[in-house]
């Protein structure tokens, strides 16, 4: 896949060249109204970070967004605009072809009536106006011959509004920026017919394929009977990073999540797929191209890679019926030619896959774990070890085939984004399908070592820790006023897990998180290097539920625990961990400038296997320490040093009783807390639109 460089070169006869022995005029796009929510953004984004809680960005709806590249000459991914609702007004300094499709809107030159989907030519000092969107769909993209200039960041100039990167400045557009016009015309202009162009309407029909996480042991079979036979509505409250729906509560198969949480939602964290359906709680979202790779919420289905273009153009009150399809008889999503079938405003379907979403078991190398391969779309596969139980056993295994699948790097293979006891393996399906990557990872599995050689680097990292912080007290505050008053989490998180795990106080909270060693099994829970990470000693998982529903703000660098686990946040954002604290960045913002503790070569600081301790500080000196590290002048205490699971099995088989009595008082208190959400109601408690 090509990805767009922009460059100055020499135009010909095109617009903005004064001569050809001239120098090439620098060709300025002024912005006199932004539009709403208009960025920058390239195609296909920012492919490779998910591992670590970089979303892919780029265009919502890329049919659109290539379409008018396609129109003014350009290379499908060159950065171009997307605006939401309602589009820009620029004025060009020199004359420049422009294309506006997605949603449509009024176009206008100069107050003169233009036509959407094809090339126009916008003559110096001339204002092109897009207006308010004037139908169905939200989106609407505008591309420049030659691409925009705009900041690259991690590879892409995708805008990343949430962590600050890419496009122009890391934000949506303001009036008075001037957008700089690049000169990468690799094609004719050409008008795009009216089949090419993308069926945009209110009632949408979104192929799916069934999975990760169906019924039976998730949903009940009628749940994903109402999923794929439901008109869901689209809710306001949506965005690039998910698209919220309103529809039916599901029935559940499950009583709750055990470890991973009192809601039958909460699984142990694995990776997502952009398009999935993840019921955070009972709330059905649509993750999109800006939402979080890692996370420990259920998906029933997966919109196919070659419907998710729809996510960018479901208006608020829009209507949603899920349509099941085959993964094999997916459209592909590499072409916006008829193939595509994006012009057809139904999706045509003899059923979906019969297999709930299960594509193959197999058992580790040993013969003593089961293996089971889930189906993630028709462009992941997740590979998931064991019983749904945290076990630092399973996590060795996904190290073990995530690195075997690094070093034999198929090709075809896009990510690989390990979670606490699964692997999901993310995969161009042109290349690599997954009715043909499946045999690969049996294979592979079988040639794995024992989970009980794994040693691997582990560093101890201290940070400090402002207990109970304000930012965290207002993020309650919050909650309470704009979602959601008499959550029993409330009105004091610490409160909530003492009296979940059966603690006497609320300062044995404080004494099990300080004394604690989190090791570090995922990144990018929730975003930008942000850890999921287990205390090493089982008597120190202290285990909570998780909002429902979520946070709408939750502070930079906050502390939470939800299910088993503990985790910073990366970026201010939403959010369901319950709060304990708040700590320094674990992203340097200032990347590729240098920062202390830094690596210099990629803007994160924890890895996989880490150890986190905490030290504490008062809320006054985290403030100082945050100036310091935001500043490039922070220090953090990192120690070298192994893992070796051979090692720690040791260490519970010599503590096992203390650990089980420590285990079985928590899980009482746990039941306890069960009894009295049922006694209350919470569990058939309905969220209101």
């Amino acid at each position: 896949m090509q990805r767009f460089r922009p460059h100055r070169g020499a135009h010909g006869g095109d617009p903005g060249m004064t001569g050809s022995d001239s120098a090439p005029h620098v060709r300025v796009a002024e912005v006199l109204r932004p539009g709403m929510a208009t960025t920058i953004q390239d195609w296909p984004g920012r492919i490779g970070y998910w591992q670590v809680g970089v979303p892919p960005s780029g265009p919502m709806d890329d049919v659109s967004f290539r379409l008018a590249n396609i129109a003014v000459g350009n290379p499908e991914g060159a950065p171009a605009l997307e605006a939401t609702m309602g589009g820009p007004a620029l004025r060009f300094d020199t004359d420049t072809w422009v294309c506006v499709t997605g949603a449509p809107a009024p176009v206008s030159i100069d107050g003169t009536r233009v036509p959407q989907w094809q090339p126009v030519l916008v003559q110096a000092g001339q204002l092109l106006d897009v207006g308010m969107v004037a139908g169905p769909g939200l989106r609407i993209y505008l591309a420049v011959a030659g691409g925009l200039h705009a900041d690259e960041y991690l590879g892409s100039a995708a805008t990343f509004t949430l962590g600050g990167f890419g496009g122009h400045q890391g934000r949506v557009l303001g009036a008075g920026d001037k957008l700089e016009i690049a000169d990468n015309l690799t094609g004719t202009r050409r008008r795009i017919l009216s089949d090419e162009q993308p069926a945009i309407t209110s009632h949408w029909n979104i192929a799916v394929t069934v999975g990760p996480h169906s019924a039976p042991e998730f949903f009940t079979p009628a749940d994903i009977d109402t999923v794929l036979g439901h008109d869901y509505e689209v809710h306001f409250n949506s965005d690039r990073t998910g698209v919220r729906l309103i529809g039916p509560k599901p029935e559940w198969a499950r009583p709750d999540g055990g470890e991973a949480g009192l809601h039958p939602s909460n699984i142990h964290d694995n990776a997502y797929s952009v398009g999935s359906l993840d019921f955070t709680g009972d709330t059905p979202i649509l993750l999109g191209p800006d939402g979080p790779s890692l996370g420990g919420f259920v998906c029933p289905v997966t919109v196919t890679s070659a419907d998710r273009w729809k996510l960018g153009q479901l208006a608020p009150g829009a209507t949603v019926r899920f349509v099941a399809v085959r993964e094999a008889a997916a459209a592909p999503a590499d072409t916006v030619t008829r193939a595509r079938r994006a012009y057809l405003p139904a999706v045509f379907s003899t059923g979906g896959d019969t297999d709930n979403g299960i594509l193959g078991h197999t058992t580790s190398s040993d013969g003593t774990v089961d293996v089971t391969y889930r189906r993630t779309g028709d462009d992941n596969v997740l590979v998931e070890y064991g019983e749904m139980r945290l076990d630092l056993a399973l996590r060795a295994r996904v190290h073990a085939l995530h690195h075997a699948l690094e070093n034999h790097r198929p090709d075809g293979l896009i990510d690989l984004t390990p979670g606490v006891r699964s692997l999901q393996v993310k995969v161009d399906p042109v290349r690599l399908p997954v009715s043909a990557l499946v045999p690969l990872l049996t294979e592979i599995e079988a040639s794995l070592p024992a989970a009980q050689e794994l040693v691997v680097p582990s560093r101890t990292v201290r940070l400090p820790l402002s207990w109970d912080d304000p930012a965290t007290r207002e993020a309650i505050e919050r909650y309470m006023h704009g979602v959601r008053a008499d959550a029993p989490w409330c009105p004091w998180n610490i409160e909530f897990i003492r009296r979940m795990n059966g603690l006497a106080s609320v300062d044995d909270v404080h004494r099990i998180v300080y004394d604690a060693e989190y090791l570090v099994l995922g990144l990018g829970d929730v975003y930008l290097g942000a850890p999921v990470a287990t205390p090493l000693d089982p008597r120190h998982r202290l285990v909570t539920t998780k909002y429902n529903p979520a946070r709408t703000w939750t502070p930079e660098n906050a502390v939470g625990i939800g299910g088993a686990y503990l985790c910073i946040y990366g970026m201010e954002g939403p959010g369901g961990y319950q709060f304990v604290g708040r700590t320094t960045q674990i992203w340097n913002h200032r990347h590729p400038l240098p920062a202390h503790g830094f690596e210099p070569e990629h803007p994160w600081l924890l890895r996989f296997f880490d150890r986190i301790s905490w030290y504490p500080v008062s809320a006054e000196e985290l403030l100082d320490l945050r100036a310091d590290m935001a500043a490039g002048r922070g220090h953090v205490d990192i120690t070298d040093g192994v893992f070796a699971l051979a090692e720690h099995d040791a260490f519970l088989a010599e503590n096992a009783d203390d650990i089980a009595a420590t285990r079985a008082t928590m899980e009482a208190a746990r039941a306890e807390e069960r009894q009295r959400w049922s006694d209350a109601g919470e569990f058939a408690r309905k969220e209101s639109a």
